[in-house]
């Protein structure tokens, strides 16, 4: 910025403001073309207070060739060069990328090719001796317009992916603003048993069921089309074959810029299954001023499910209901129990009648709840014991996914009861979450901002570094190192965990090859059942066979494995290139010991939780004294992690433990600094 505010000032102009058009030049990829030397020199000077990244071409050629190899935003050129002027060089890259900004940079003496420059289209002309304010004004013209761009393609890419989300779990159509229908998603097509050629061109009502009450279109039209709202109701329709079939359904006008209905869309879901004893629940809730759902869950149903028939599973939770309508009658003032069905049931009360205090009906409802909890219920020759889940909401908007929710987190716990209010909020917000970090993950990665940390492991011996563990790190944008915390389980839900631990390998492979240290890698089972993962794998360590009996995998044995053969087979593989086996987290889950025959490890990394707790607890030591004594017998190495104070590594060598890791004797480190030991 030292030498655009010089310029302008020796020019005698008054100041624009440069921090405006840096806002929108800073992150675009220039490309500078210019074939004189001085010209060139005098002009990056200028160029490189505007942008962070330029790339450089001496003539047209040279430009063609780096706009190929290059990712660039922006074209900066001059016009007379050898080889290809600019122009031509316009030209021939305006046939890979129609729509990239080119810039001018034109004497006044090559007002000629006006006309061949229009012709190609490009973006702006910056007359020579440059003028620092037009320059400026042309640069933050078209960096304002291309980020607008830009945006504007993210919007719609992300539109289109709302759209391939809604039609996979939706019925979805669309209609004129005369309700002919334009568009049928598969799902509309399956269940109304139409085509998408008998569909679209009819009207929406060809599916519409004849027993629907009239003011139900009455009232939606008037909504969409009078009011121009969102619609929601229950309505039921009949497929082509006749049969009827409930759906919840919302339409929407979408309006143009002057406010204008130009079609409608229609989102909707069939509930056929669970229509009766839903809708009652639902109309009541709509209906009601202040409504406190509250939801009881026969626990482990699943469990009766695989254990009974479904006539006794039906008698079941007709006797339940009865049952709980005779205890709770009692304590609650209500109009309906409603039967969900399996092993389902609800009711709704008045909010206002206990003063909209949570607490009172908590109250009642543990007394209630003691009663429910452990009951025998006698089906003729059978006496089938059961208890109950549940969960209360008061939150209109969400109560009914609120309560459903509340029973999952019951589950988690050994509690039966549980306020559910806001619960549909935090998993939404979860979910917002979940794709704000997907969003991360995939720019980290077109960013090259997924990336290795490495942390000692020394020999408790010598207290000497003999070997390191590569560990995954994310770079967010404002350059904020996040540990695998905040992305990595989200990343496996995604398509983008095995892009990171393909980085992580090549990272870690890096650091063989450029040191004497041995590297410890985590491997999950979703790596290994990967084949493509598992070629890679291979493919890496036969091109670094001299530092294969330096390479660690540690295994998570706590993992669910959908084929162990698969598993079984790789480490075998893995073995016979001198690779060594850690089972990570030891110490911990059900299954050590049955893993150790599989996995036939080299080594044991001791569960940090139980070195974390071994001064104090005696626990702890005991199963560490164990862990050492048995690798001990079966010649096995142990590593120690969270080794947080020098207390704990003096316990853990007089037990024997042979290597420590933690931040006692150093945090992780990026790749680079590893590289220079």
């Amino acid at each position: 910025m030292i030498v655009v505010k010089y310029i302008a000032n020796v020019q005698g102009k008054n100041m624009i403001d440069f921090d405006k058009v840096i806002k929108y030049s800073k992150d675009l990829k220039l490309l500078y073309v210019e074939d004189n030397p001085e010209a060139r020199e005098m002009t990056l000077m200028l160029l490189e207070d505007f942008f962070q990244d330029i790339t450089i071409a001496v003539n047209g050629e040279d430009g063609l060739q780096k706009f190929k190899e290059n990712d660039i935003d922006l074209i900066l050129t001059d016009i007379n060069m050898p080889k290809l002027n600019g122009l031509e060089m316009s030209q021939k890259i305006r046939e890979l990328d129609r729509d990239i900004p080119i810039i001018i940079l034109s004497a006044h003496n090559e007002e000629d090719f006006f006309i061949d420059s229009i012709r190609i289209g490009v973006s702006g002309y910056i007359l020579k001796p440059i003028d620092i304010d037009q320059l400026a004004s042309v640069i933050y013209n078209i960096s304002k317009e291309f980020k607008y761009k830009k945006e504007a393609k993210e919007s719609l890419n992300l539109l289109k992916a709302y759209q391939k989300a809604i039609d996979n779990i939706a019925i979805v159509s669309k209609t004129d603003p005369k309700g002919i229908i334009t568009y049928a998603n598969d799902i509309f097509c399956k269940i109304s048993g139409y085509t998408k050629e008998e569909l679209i061109g009819k009207p929406h009502n060809i599916i519409r069921h004849p027993d629907n009450p009239k003011s139900i279109f009455k009232k939606m039209w008037h909504t969409i089309k009078d009011e121009k709202k969102i619609w929601r109701g229950i309505v039921r329709n009949r497929a082509k074959n006749g049969k009827s079939y409930y759906a919840d359904a919302l339409v929407m006008p979408i309006l143009n810029l002057n406010g204008d209905i130009i079609e409608y869309i229609a989102i909707r879901h069939e509930i056929t299954d669970i229509m009766n004893p839903y809708r009652q629940l639902k109309d009541e809730i709509n209906s009601a001023s202040n409504p406190l759902l509250l939801y009881f869950r026969i626990d482990n149903y699943e469990d009766l499910e695989g254990f009974y028939e479904d006539n006794i599973l039906e008698e079941l939770n007709n006797s339940v209901e009865s049952y709980l309508s005779s205890k709770l009658s009692k304590k609650f003032r209500y109009d309906k129990l409603y039967n969900l069905d399996k092993g389902k049931f609800a009711l709704i009360l008045d909010f206002a009648e206990f003063d909209k205090n949570i607490n009172i009906v908590i109250d009642s409802l543990q007394k209630t709840c003691k009663k429910v909890k452990d009951i025998e219920i006698q089906l003729n020759l059978l006496k089938i014991n059961i208890s109950f889940l549940v969960a209360l909401s008061s939150d209109k908007e969400d109560i009914i996914k609120d309560v459903e929710l509340g029973v999952k987190e019951l589950k988690k716990s050994s509690e039966n009861l549980i306020v559910a209010t806001g619960f549909t909020k935090k998993e939404k917000d979860k979910f917002k979450k979940n794709i704000k970090t997907i969003f991360s993950i995939r720019n980290a990665l077109a960013n090259s901002r997924i990336v290795s940390y490495f942390q000692p492991i020394i020999d408790n011996k010598t207290k000497k570094i003999v070997k390191y563990e590569s560990l995954v790190r994310l770079i967010d944008e404002k350059g904020k190192v996040l540990s695998p915390f905040f992305f990595l389980e989200v990343a496996k839900r995604s398509n983008y965990y095995i892009d990171i631990t393909n980085i992580i390998l090549k990272h870690s492979m890096n650091i063989l090859q450029n040191s004497n240290f041995e590297v410890s890698i985590n491997l999950s089972a979703l790596d290994i059942e990967h084949s493509l993962m598992r070629e890679t794998i291979i493919k890496l360590i036969k091109e670094c066979k001299n530092c294969s009996r330096r390479l660690i995998f540690e295994l998570l044995e706590d993992e669910a494995i959908k084929d162990f053969r698969v598993v079984e087979d790789f480490i075998k593989e893995l073995k016979e290139y001198g690779v060594k086996i850690a089972i990570d987290d030891f110490g911990t889950g059900y299954s050590n010991y049955e893993r150790l025959l599989q996995y036939q490890p080299d080594i044991l990394k001791i569960d940090g939780s139980l070195i974390r707790d071994i001064e104090t607890s005696e626990y702890s030591l005991s199963v560490v004294k164990s862990i050492v004594t048995f690798a001990k017998e079966q010649k096995l190495q142990t590593v120690a992690e969270f080794i947080e104070n020098e207390n704990i590594y003096k316990i853990i060598k007089e037990l024997g433990v042979d290597f420590s890791q933690g931040y006692f004797f150093g945090k992780p480190e990026p790749m680079e600094k590893i590289c220079k030991k």
